[in-house]
């Protein structure tokens, strides 16, 4: 089925697509700390919940949706105020920079989705003091952005199915890093021990686009 033409996205659908990311994270809970459990701590599903779920709170008692920057630099700080770990800081950077780089918008498009996941990528670095090949979440976010960037310079007007392709990459990193060592994080303490193994910031990575993509496949064209 061909996806729907969608030229950008509205704050109305942002929010949405976030709900959906934030269902996602509570649905996958224990799957994500099991897989943490192999060589980690078994508390990045919970610490992604905890982080979520103030979120869905915040949202619901009334978040500031004046621009899209203000609501995604809202959803960061209330995320990384309420998620333990790295995780909190790391992902709570993430949507600030989004956040950020898209202030006083009321629609972005493809570029300005490139522009605040490169944002969202630079945070994550800075925080976790890691690099694309380290077998983080890196490892499939860089991937997804770089797709992303390919159809600005193709077709930038077909946001659904640059969304799409992005989520596949990231699915393809899920099995592609299985094979290396982690580097950053208590699973890095393994060291070839963890070869063999899932990345569970991976993991949820590719599940969450994959969630947006296929809700953005049947959201009415903007």
């Amino acid at each position: 089925m061909t996806p729907p033409e969608m030229h950008s996205l509205t704050l109305e659908v942002v929010e949405s697509c976030l709900r959906t990311v934030a269902k996602t994270s509570l649905d996958n809970e224990k799957f994500f700390c099991d897989l943490d459990g192999e060589m980690g701590d078994a508390d990045f599903g919970k610490t992604l919940a905890d982080g979520f779920r103030a979120v869905l709170r915040q949202m619901d008692e009334g978040i500031d949706r004046s621009s899209i920057g203000t609501f995604l630099m809202k959803v960061g700080s209330t995320f990384a105020g309420s998620a333990g770990g790295t995780s909190g800081p790391m992902w709570g950077t993430a949507f600030l920079r989004a956040g950020i780089n898209s202030k006083e918008k009321q629609t972005i498009n493809l570029s300005d989705l490139v522009v605040m996941g490169r944002a969202a990528i630079a945070g994550v670095i800075a925080r976790g003091n890691a690099s694309q090949g380290d077998k983080t979440l890196l490892d499939a976010l860089i991937p997804a952005v770089d797709k992303l960037e390919e159809y600005v310079r193709q077709t930038p007007e077909d946001l659904v199915s640059a969304v799409q392709a992005a989520a596949s990459v990231a699915e393809d990193a899920i099995e592609g890093t299985r094979q290396w060592p982690a580097k950053r994080g208590r699973q890095s303490y393994a060291g070839d021990r963890t070869i063999g193994t899932l990345d569970p910031g991976i993991v949820a990575v590719a599940i969450m686009l994959r969630a947006v993509a296929v809700q953005l496949g049947t959201e009415p064209t903007h």
